[in-house]
């Protein structure tokens, strides 16, 4: 078990504290899930440098990130929203569980026209409903961001796209203990943990090799 403190902050050895309150948003009111992520920056302190550039607005972030070497830094308070996971997916289409009605709905909303547009449609819909009838989103779960870079590479089929480094065996170690911690301290079932790719609009390969 995790002691947090009135502030949200997490004190224990394994955690060191760096928070960037300009990532924050909105109180928590619960958290439901745990989200998985990768930087795509090569260092922890290009994103910190990206947490903390507000040349281009308010930027986004996550409340923990995962050094190469496997520390753990926390940079949101846990009370706090942060905007890591983006537009979710439907829930009841991923997980093959929707009524008819609500299949038809949704194939309905995933005939909008442009990617965004698609995205932002099926979004919408989807946080008007409670959880878990949707994905853990900003609004209800703690992001974990893993070091880590995609780089374009050529598949066998001759495309070319974006694919995320494997995470290192320090970053699964400490990610293993960080989800291990945050599920029993928040009571967050082991079932709410999720790779960004899984609930959100992603490179499939973001947070892949990641093990909890």
């Amino acid at each position: 078990m995790l002691y947090i403190t009135k502030d949200g902050h997490v004190d224990a050895e394994r955690i060191k504290i760096r928070i960037f309150s300009v990532i924050e948003r909105t109180r928590m009111s619960a958290v439901n899930g745990i989200v998985v992520h990768q930087t795509g920056a090569p260092t922890a302190q290009a994103t910190f440098n990206s947490y903390g550039d507000t040349r281009n607005g308010t930027p986004n972030g996550a409340h923990f990130l995962i050094d190469k070497d496997g520390t753990i830094y926390q940079t949101a308070s846990l009370y706090r929203v942060t905007n890591h996971v983006g537009f979710v997916q439907s829930r009841c289409v991923i997980t093959k569980q929707c009524t008819p009605t609500e299949l038809r709905h949704a194939q309905s909303l995933e005939l909008t026209k442009g990617n965004r547009a698609r995205a932002i449609a099926v979004h919408r819909n989807e946080m008007n409903k409670s959880w878990p009838d949707r994905f853990p989103s900003n609004v209800d779960s703690i992001g974990i961001e893993i070091v880590g870079m995609a780089k374009a590479q050529v598949l066998p089929n001759g495309r070319a796209d974006e694919i995320y480094e494997p995470v290192g065996a320090q970053q699964n170690a400490s990610l293993e203990w960080l989800i291990k911690q945050l599920a029993e301290t928040l009571n967050v079932s082991m079932q709410e943990v999720f790779r960004h790719p899984e609930i959100g609009r992603k490179n499939a390969t973001e947070a892949s090799t990641a093990k909890w």
